[in-house]
């Protein structure tokens, strides 16, 4: 992956807000936006966060092992090796299609009608077709691939190596690092997705939090 002068420097990231621990919860996998509340995984349920007051408002039962996203109107949860079309209101899944990865998937996110999805150890993004799961194309990074997330046109995703982890935005034709927010060391980011505005919201793995973090404003795109 070739990496930009800008990018090769980073900047470290700002964490705005903390949520959690939480009682019995150990563990963040995927976080998604719906508008109002976060949603995580936490491996077998989904439970939205309300961010203005940091309390947990709701729980769906729903297999949730990895990445989770939001279109608009549904929840996308990884559960093993396939991924979950969830009715936010039931939590009653209404279809499934294989992951990527066939179970070695990390994050997920909604863009433009398909689905992007991390795998992890195999260091790649693919995009996929949110009927039949087939990949329509694949990116690489240089390090583990955690949450992915699209917002103002561009793509960003979690990095984890060892104690490490970066926020990164990439080009999603060629993978090209243009921007690293460095988190502090021991600060490790599971779940990425952005509120649409000035804000990602990151899962912190085994820390069972979710942090809030600074997103730098969008680049102007020619």
């Amino acid at each position: 992956m070739k990496t930009t002068t800008e990018a090769k420097a980073g900047k470290r990231a700002e964490i705005v807000r903390e949520y959690g621990p939480f009682q019995g919860i150990d563990h963040i996998h995927g976080v998604t936006w719906d508008g109002r509340h976060v949603w995580f995984a936490r491996g077998e349920k989904l439970t939205a966060l309300d961010p203005a007051s940091g309390k947990l408002v709701r729980d769906l039962d729903v297999a949730a092992d990895a990445g989770t996203a939001f279109d608009g109107e549904h929840l996308w949860q990884i559960a093993e090796d396939r991924i979950q079309k969830v009715d936010p209101k039931t939590g009653r899944v209404l279809s499934t299609i294989p992951a990527p990865g066939q179970g070695r998937d990390s994050g997920l996110t909604w863009a433009e009608g398909t689905l992007w999805v991390g795998e992890y150890r195999a260091r790649k993004i693919h995009q996929i077709d949110a009927s039949t799961g087939a990949i329509l194309r694949t990116i690489e990074s240089d390090r583990f691939v955690t949450g992915v997330s699209w917002v103002d046109g561009e793509l960003w995703h979690g990095t984890m190596e060892g104690d490490e982890s970066e926020i990164r935005r990439v080009d999603p034709e060629s993978g090209q690092v243009l921007e690293r927010l460095e988190m502090p060391a021991g600060v490790r980011v599971s779940g990425l997705e952005a509120d649409g505005k000035d804000l990602f919201f990151c899962g912190g793995d085994n820390s069972g939090k979710v942090r809030a973090v600074r997103k730098p404003p969008a680049r102007s795109r020619r």
